[in-house]
Order: C-alpha cells, then sequence, then structure tokens
C-alpha cells in the first residue's frame, strides 16, 4: 500500500468542481505508488505548510486564526456554517468517487486540526466542536458504507461510533505507555479494544526513528503490535529509511509478517483421481499467524489449471476470510471437474477486486501459476 495525503484546495479549487481525476494520476501513478493500493487523507490545515482551505471559502466569510505551535499556520473556523456545509458536500463527493473504487484501501477521517488528525493541541480553542465533530462522523459513514474508515482517537466523540477504524500517529513509543492519553488507552476507554476484529488499526512509526524501534526497542516494538493489532505502518515507517532497509532487513521483514493477516496453510485434501462429471472434494485448513483479520471480503476461488499453468476454470467459494481471524481456519467444497480428461492442476487465490487476479500469498512453499497458489494435482479419468 502508498499513504497519501492531498489538500482539500488540490481537489476542489474552484467550489463545486472536484479534482479527483488530476490528483489521483499525479499522485497514484508515482514510482512508488505504481501498482499500490491506496491509504489516504485529506488536510484543510498542515503546521508549517500553505494551508489547504480553498480559497472560495474565504470568500464566503471562514475565518482563520494564525498560529506559532509546529512550524505555524492558520487554522481555519470549523464551525462556521458555510465550512461544515461544504465538508460534508466534499465527503459526499469523496464517498461517489471512493466508496466503490476497487485501489483505495482505507480513507483517513481527516479534514479536522492539525494534519487532519482531529485536534489543534495544545491550541484547544481552535478545534471543532462537538456538534461539527459529529456531523462530519455521520457525513462519512453516510459516504463511505462500504469502505473502511480511521480516526486519530478513540475516545470523547468517536465512542459513539463502533463502525471505524483507528490510527495512531506515534506507534510504538505513545502505543500503550501507560498514560491515559494513549492510543490503546483511548481505545478501551471509548470501549473499542476489541474493535480491531472487524476494523483496520494502523497507523505511523514515530517520525525518523524507525532505526531505533527496530534496533535496541525491538522487543517493545513486537509487544505493541500484538497489543494493538497493527495492520500496517504509514506514511513514515521503515520503508522510507534507507539505512533501516539496508541493516535491519530482517527485523523490517519479521515486522510486515507479524502485522496484519499471515494466511498459512496447515493441511491440503483432495482426490487424487475424478471421474467426468463427478465431484472432487477438497479441504484445507490453515492458520493466521498476524495479529488481524483481512478486512475486505475478497472472493475465495478455487480454480483448474492445465500442466503448463494456463487457467481452464475458476469456481468462487462462499466462505468470508474477514472471518480469518488470528487461529486456525479452513475452507472447502465439492469441486466440478474439467470436461476433458488428463491431468490438471489445483490452485487456490484470493482476488483483489482491483486487479481482478489473485493478489494474497500464503505463507507456504507453493508453486505460483498465473497467481494461484498450486495445491496439488488431479488426474480427471473417463470412469
Amino acid at each position: 500500500m502508498v499513504f497519501q495525503y492531498v489538500s482539500w484546495k488540490e481537489l476542489e479549487a474552484a467550489e463545486g468542481k472536484f479534482a479527483f481525476e488530476a490528483w489521483e494520476k499525479k499522485a497514484w501513478d508515482h514510482a512508488r505508488a505504481k501498482d499500490k493500493h491506496v491509504v489516504l487523507r485529506v488536510y484543510v490545515d498542515y503546521p508549517s505548510k500553505p494551508s489547504g482551505l480553498p480559497d472560495w471559502l474565504r470568500a464566503q466569510g471562514v475565518q482563520e486564526t494564525s498560529y506559532r505551535d509546529y512550524g505555524g499556520g492558520n487554522s481555519p473556523n470549523y464551525n462556521h456554517p458555510k465550512m461544515v456545509q461544504a465538508m460534508e458536500r466534499l465527503i459526499a463527493a469523496m464517498g461517489r468517487r471512493y466508496n466503490s473504487h476497487p485501489r483505495v484501501a482505507f480513507v483517513q477521517l481527516g479534514l479536522l486540526g492539525f494534519w487532519g488528525e482531529w485536534h489543534t493541541y495544545p491550541r484547544a480553542e481552535l478545534f471543532a466542536s462537538e456538534a461539527t465533530q459529529h456531523r462530519i462522523l455521520k457525513a462519512y459513514q453516510k459516504a463511505f458504507p462500504d469502505k473502511q474508515l480511521m480516526a486519530r482517537y478513540a475516545d470523547g466523540v468517536l465512542a459513539k461510533y463502533k463502525g471505524i477504524g483507528f490510527h495512531d500517529d506515534m506507534f510504538p513509543e505513545d502505543t500503550d505507555n501507560g498514560e491515559d492519553w494513549s492510543f490503546l488507552a483511548r481505545m478501551r476507554r471509548g470501549g473499542h479494544a476489541d474493535g480491531w476484529k472487524q476494523n483496520v488499526v494502523g497507523g505511523e512509526m514515530v517520525p525518523h526513528a524507525a532505526q531505533k524501534w527496530l534496533g535496541n526497542q525491538w522487543a517493545h516494538t513486537q509487544e505493541m503490535i500484538s497489543r494493538s493489532h497493527f495492520s500496517w505502518i504509514g506514511p513514515y515507517g521503515p520503508a522510507l529509511d534507507e539505512n533501516v532497509s539496508l541493516n535491519l532487513q530482517a527485523r523490517s521483514d519479521q515486522l510486515v509478517r507479524k502485522m496484519g493477516y499471515q494466511f498459512r496453510l496447515t493441511e491440503v485434501r483432495h482426490s487424487k483421481r475424478v471421474a467426468l462429471g463427478k465431484g472432487c472434494v477438497v479441504l484445507v485448513r490453515g492458520v493466521n499467524e498476524g495479529v488481524a483479520p483481512f478486512y475486505y471480503r475478497w472472493p475465495v476461488k478455487l480454480a483448474w489449471l492445465d500442466t503448463k499453468g494456463n487457467l481452464v476454470s475458476e469456481i468462487k467459494l462462499q466462505d468470508d476470510i474477514r472471518k480469518w481471524l488470528p487461529g486456525k481456519f479452513q475452507f472447502g467444497t465439492v469441486l466440478s471437474v474439467p470436461e476433458q480428461t488428463g491431468i490438471y492442476q489445483l490452485g487456490v487465490g484470493v482476488i483483489d477486486p482491483w486487479k481482478k487476479k489473485p493478489a494474497i500469498r500464503f505463507a507456504n512453499e507453493l508453486t505460483l501459476q498465473s497467481g494461484w497458489s498450486i495445491l496439488g494435482q488431479v488426474e480427471v479419468g473417463s470412469n
């Protein structure tokens, strides 16, 4: 995946004219983003950067207050009626564009507060009212019924919204540090401690500190991954630090394998020879060795391939991979065999709706054919 910020001003420089396609062409085609799923956040006020507030909102009377924290900036009046209505329209437009977009992985709420992180600490008086927060939350939930949403803080107003995931932007230092403001303390206080079973958790590593957290603090990082059920790290993480990639590659790889899901097959059973017109019994057992499930119902399919790896046919199963929580899982069926005799390869794949091909690899040494993980061979005979 790739994490991308975008300013509101870039998406809607002119009122009601949304530049989603232009932004996607520029940002999604970037060399480091190419062929990756996108996590996105829209900001209005990013300290030390030019304001992301569209000029037309200033012209309509939305006031700004300057501040010097974090390099300085201008915080808009989030409660101005024009501002709130415009944010709701933007969210609705984003929903029309991205709710069903198969390349978009997760949408962070953004918009409110410094960096779109839903706070203006230490200038609490600059932040949005609870009434405004509720309106923005409801707008997001209405616009994105099929997409995983993520918020920065799990307590306060967010305690009432159980269908939203969260992002910790100071992982692992402030993830569960014993303070009542830590990420997991807020999760527990807001009633979201078990939310990871349905809603994604992820976020950013302490900026420019990957060497520390993959180095002498590695044990702490591993513990926080397990406690938080993190699925991904970004925008800052080990992948952006060349020295970490070179010196601590093994731990970086281990971090990736532990985060989110890791599906390892432990048992595969299937018929070795089946007569034409009969069914091939298939049973697969496995274990999710990660700390979280997969959060979308990507189709699980079995496939017949010929001995050269060419796809003959595929069959969608009814299994829901979102239910493959850490621990054991299984799936199986009685599979119709191809209509001609011969030797066939039996493959399994979880299909990415964006690329329309198998995209999840199992943690086994399996032969791959056109993305399909080969489980074995079956002979289809005449009797």
